[in-house]
């Protein structure tokens, strides 16, 4: 396999992220670019974006709280880098591969998916990140959503991003 590249939406974005880290942590397959739509990326759950959109938006505070718990229900693992790829050292982050990190403006992972991406530009990654505006969790898959501009923008953006990568 010549070209990699991870991606998911939600919890699928922690599961890339955290599949990156840890192929570079275990000397793995080596990937190449890192896609993620709205991550979960820290377990914490105490954002401005949970406090704002947490209720009567798609995804709520006590739907995160249920998949958390389905998770696991212990504090010590959820503070782990699987469970919250936001709280991996720097170091952890260091040379990993490019990311591109959508997110969305009315959605309870919007402030940590943005956070993640700050984080991985200060461990010297190379990050591009994008917020649509107007747009609630999942805007990408929903099939009432998917003929929107601003799916259709996100899937015309990723596509364009990973062909870039691809051709280095």
């Amino acid at each position: 396999m010549s070209r990699l590249t991870v991606a998911g939406d939600s919890v699928g974005g922690n599961m890339s992220t955290v599949m990156t880290i840890l192929a570079k942590q275990r000397g793995g397959q080596k990937i190449n670019q890192q896609l993620l739509y709205y991550p979960v990326t820290d377990a914490a759950m105490d954002t401005v974006s949970y406090d704002e959109f947490g209720d009567n938006y798609y995804l709520t505070k006590e739907g995160m709280l249920w998949f958390r718990n389905q998770y696991t229900t212990d504090e010590k693992a959820r503070a782990e880098i699987t469970a919250s790829p936001l709280r991996a050292s720097l170091e952890d982050l260091a040379d990993l591969p490019a990311a591109m990190i959508l997110t969305d403006e009315a959605d309870v992972l919007r402030d940590e998916g943005e956070a993640y991406a700050r984080r991985l530009r200060d461990a010297g990654v190379e990050v591009t990140q994008v917020r649509f505006q107007g747009m609630i969790h999942d805007f990408v898959m929903l099939n009432t959503l998917d003929q929107t501009w601003a799916a259709r923008a996100a899937m015309d953006l990723s596509t364009d991003w990973i062909n870039k990568k691809n051709q280095r």
